[in-house]
């Protein structure tokens, strides 16, 4: 895989990057390991993971696996802040007490001093931006980031904590974008650009329905069957996303490729979009994502999944 630049930043990465929010929970030590290892021997560079993957198991497992070892300087690392858990349930914090806290308890899982991207996992609106910030500012100076983005922002939010910035400048938004989620070309991916900022595409296969493995039930051991999962991926499982669905698998066909093939090279043509962020339930899994890269689609194939895909626009962006 190629390197590509993420924004108008320094920082580059493989196109695609290794999600592993089931680490340690679904996908254990050897099968981590043996997607690591594909992974790598492909070109990649980038794990994607989080604090709150897992409850901090997923960067334990990385740090198990790569943290303290050669194989550090071989790989980049994401990791993001911002979202917790209390007995109540999930808690969105972005202070700057709570971030940097997260930061160092995860560069300790990770067994590292710094992580390559830090994001803020998500936009909390009891804590000013400009905080967050700060918290962004000083995770670079000390060293203990080397780049900083967001990560499910909206579109007003995204521009401001931009603009708000000088050093450092927000590198990426990591925001879900695929067929069947294409919210973001309203306004956050227009901000991005304009700002200079690298689009990082989470769940481009449609949190999996886009491989067209549900297009005649949910398979046993799928993220659809799973008790924790499952509320995750049913979304889309809905009956109006069958015509995309239906016309992704009928231009893999014509294509010889796979759906998941189709569906990822779509998304890193997309102008703005740095790197797809890709999970795997199994090596052989991921060995189909790892082909997406070198794959051209021809521009029928793109107008034509563009033109069933198409987002609904509504005022202001459409008079």
């Amino acid at each position: 895989m190629q390197r590509r630049r993420i924004g108008s930043s320094g920082l580059t990465t493989s196109p695609l990057a290794l999600g592993t929010m089931t680490w340690s929970r679904d996908t254990d030590e050897v099968e981590a390991g043996a997607q690591l290892d594909m992974f790598l021997d492909a070109g990649g560079t980038m794990l994607d993971t989080a604090a709150s993957y897992a409850d901090g198991g997923s960067e334990s497992l990385i740090g198990s696996l790569a943290g303290g070892t050669a194989l550090r300087d071989e790989i980049q690392i994401c990791t993001k802040a911002g979202i917790g858990r209390t007995s109540s349930g999930g808690v969105i914090d972005s202070s700057m007490s709570t971030m940097l806290s997260t930061l160092d308890a995860s560069l300790k899982r990770l067994q590292t001093d710094h992580v390559d991207l830090w994001l803020v996992h998500a936009f909390d609106p009891a804590t000013p931006l400009d905080e967050t910030l700060q918290a962004l500012e000083i995770a670079v100076t000390s060293g203990r980031a080397r780049y900083v983005g967001v990560s499910n922002f909206p579109g007003w939010a995204t521009a401001r904590i931009a603009t708000l910035a000088s050093r450092p400048a927000i590198t990426a938004t990591q925001v879900e974008y695929s067929l069947l989620q294409r919210g973001i070309e309203r306004e956050v991916a227009p901000a991005a650009r304009a700002l200079g900022m690298g689009i990082m595409a989470w769940s481009p296969l449609g949190r999996g329905v886009l491989t067209g493995k549900y297009r005649d039930g949910i398979p046993a051991r799928s993220r659809a069957a799973s008790d924790h999962l499952s509320g995750f991926v049913t979304p889309y499982l809905d009956r109006r996303y069958t015509g995309a669905i239906d016309a992704l698998a009928t231009a893999a066909e014509g294509l010889g490729t796979t759906p998941a093939e189709v569906a990822l090279a779509w998304v890193l043509a997309r102008q703005g979009v740095g790197a797809a962020v890709v999970g795997a339930h199994t090596a052989d899994q991921l060995r189909v994502s790892l082909k997406a890269p070198d794959l051209q689609l021809p521009e029928v194939i793109v107008s034509a999944l563009d033109e069933v895909t198409q987002p609904a626009l509504g005022y202001p962006e459409r008079r």
